[in-house]
C-alpha cells in the first residue's frame, strides 16, 4: 500500500546535494505520457495524416508541461497530495461522486498500458494477447513491489531506466528514416482535415495530458521532497528543483511522442495496414529491417511495464486521498488488471481499445485541471508561491482548449460525424 511515513522516510529531499539530487518525481509522472495509447495515436497521425497534427502534440506537451509544474508545486508547498486538497473540499457526496470519474480515468489508462504490453510480447514472441496481458501485470507487481520495500527513489531509478529504453525503442527508426524538415514545418500549423483528424487530435491530447499523472505529481513530489517547508529558502530551493525536474522530464516525453508521429509519417504514409500497431510494426520491419522492428517493440514492452506500475500507483493516490481508504497497492494491481484481460479475451480489436481507452482520458483531464488551477491561483493555501498572473492565464487558455475541444468531439460522436 501507499504507506507515506516509510516513503517519507527513505527518499529524503537532500535538500543540502545539487539539484541533480532532488530530480526524480517528474520522471515517474513523465512515463505516463510515454505509455501505449501514446503509441496507438501517434501512429495512426503519422501514418493517416503525414505531419499535419505534429502541432497538437507541441501544443500538448507545453500544457504538460505546465500542469505538471503546477501539481509538483502544490504538493511541495501544502504538503498535500491534489486529491487529499479536494477531499478536504468536497462534501461526502461529491467527493465520492469526484472519486468515481477519477477511477474511470484510471482505469482506462491501465487498459491501455497493459493492452500495450500485451501487444508488445506478441510481438517479440509471439505470447497471446490474454497471457501477454497477465505476464505484464505480474512484471507490474514486481516493480510495484520495489516501491512498497525500497522506497521512492529506487522506485523512481527502475522507471528512469525504462523510460531510456523507450526513448532509444521509439526514436532508433528516425536514424534510418529521417522526417521532412519542410513537412515538420508545415505541421507547426494549426490546423485539421476533417471530423477525423479532430477526433484523432482529442485521443492524443488524451494520450498527453494525462489526468491521473496530475493527481499522482503532487503526491511524489510531497514525498520526495519532506522537509521543503522546514525554512523559506529550502522551500524556494526545491520549487526551483521541481521546475527543472518537469522541463527536462517533458521534454523527453516529449521529443518521444513527437518522435513517433514524425517516424509513422516518414515511413507509414501510404502504406495499407497501418491503422494498428501490429500493422505499423510490420511496415516499420518491412521498411527499417527486423532489427529496428525489435527495438521498437521493446521500447513498447518497456512502455507498458513503466507505465501501467504508475497507473496503478496513481490509482491508489487518488483512492487515499479522496476517499480516506488505504486499499493494498498490489491488491489494486490485481483488480485493475480483470478489464484488460476480459477485452484481449474477448478478442477486441486492441488499438481500437487503445486509441477509445484516450478519448475517455480526454474528458478526465478537465476534472484535474480545473481544480488545479484553483487551488494553484488561492493565496490562502500557496502564500507567495502562487502562480502568477501569466501562469494562470497561460493555465486558463489550456484548460479552455481542452475542454472546447472535448465538446466539438462530443458534438461530432453523437451527431454520427466522427
Amino acid at each position: 500500500m501507499l504507506d507515506t511515513a516509510k516513503t517519507r522516510g527513505r527518499a529524503p529531499s537532500r535538500a543540502k546535494g545539487g539539484l541533480f539530487f532532488l530530480l526524480g518525481p517528474a520522471f515517474v509522472a513523465a512515463i505516463a505520457y510515454v505509455d501505449p495509447g501514446n503509441v496507438a495515436a501517434n501512429l495512426t497521425s503519422g501514418a493517416s495524416y503525414g505531419y499535419l497534427l505534429v502541432w497538437v502534440l507541441v501544443a500538448a506537451n507545453l500544457m504538460a508541461m505546465l500542469v505538471q509544474y503546477q501539481s509538483a508545486k502544490l504538493g511541495v508547498v501544502t504538503g498535500k497530495s491534489l486529491p487529499e486538497l479536494l477531499g478536504e473540499r468536497f462534501s461526502t457526496p461529491a467527493r465520492r461522486l469526484y472519486w468515481v470519474q477519477a477511477e474511470i480515468v484510471a482505469m482506462a489508462t491501465d487498459l491501455a498500458e497493459v493492452v500495450g504490453g500485451a501487444i508488445a510480447l506478441n510481438l517479440l514472441f509471439h505470447v497471446p494477447l490474454p497471457v501477454g496481458g497477465l505476464i505484464v501485470g505480474v512484471a507490474s507487481m514486481a516493480l510495484l513491489t520495489v516501491q512498497n520495500r525500497r522506497g521512492q527513489r529506487h522506485f523512481e531509478s527502475l522507471i528512469i531506466v525504462l523510460l531510456v529504453i523507450i526513448t532509444v525503442g521509439f526514436l532508433a527508426g528516425l536514424v534510418l528514416s529521417p522526417p521532412s524538415p519542410a513537412g515538420i514545418l508545415s505541421g507547426l500549423v494549426p490546423r485539421f482535415e476533417g471530423s477525423d483528424s479532430i477526433l484523432l487530435a482529442a485521443g492524443m491530447l488524451g494520450a498527453t495530458v494525462m489526468p491521473h499523472a496530475i493527481y499522482l505529481h503532487s503526491q511524489l513530489s510531497r514525498d520526495r521532497h519532506t522537509d521543503a517547508r522546514s525554512t523559506p529558502q529550502s522551500l524556494a530551493r526545491i520549487i526551483k528543483a521541481t521546475r527543472w525536474d518537469v522541463v527536462v522530464a517533458l521534454l523527453l516525453a516529449g521529443a518521444v511522442n513527437i518522435g513517433m508521429l514524425l517516424l509513422a509519417a516518414s515511413t507509414l504514409g501510404g502504406v495499407a495496414g497501418t491503422d494498428s500497431i501490429e500493422g505499423a510494426h510490420a511496415a516499420i520491419v518491412n521498411s527499417l529491417g527486423p532489427v529496428i522492428g525489435v527495438v521498437f517493440a521493446v521500447g513498447l514492452l518497456a512502455s507498458g511495464l513503466a507505465s501501467t506500475s504508475v497507473g496503478a500507483y496513481a490509482g491508489a493516490s487518488i483512492m487515499n486521498g479522496l476517499l480516506k481508504v488505504r486499499f493494498p497497492l498490489l491488491a489494486r494491481r490485481m483488480v485493475s488488471l480483470i478489464p484488460a484481460l476480459i477485452l484481449l479475451g474477448a478478442g477486441v480489436d486492441p488499438t481500437w481499445a487503445l486509441i477509445a481507452s484516450q478519448i475517455v482520458l480526454s474528458f478526465g483531464i478537465p476534472f484535474a485541471l480545473i481544480p488545479l488551477l484553483r487551488l494553484t491561483a488561492s493565496k490562502s493555501l500557496m502564500g507567495v508561491h502562487r502562480d502568477g498572473v501569466a501562469l494562470r492565464l497561460a493555465a486558463l487558455v489550456s484548460v479552455a482548449l481542452i475542454v472546447a475541444l472535448n465538446a466539438v468531439l462530443l458534438w461530432l460522436t453523437f451527431s454520427g460525424r466522427a
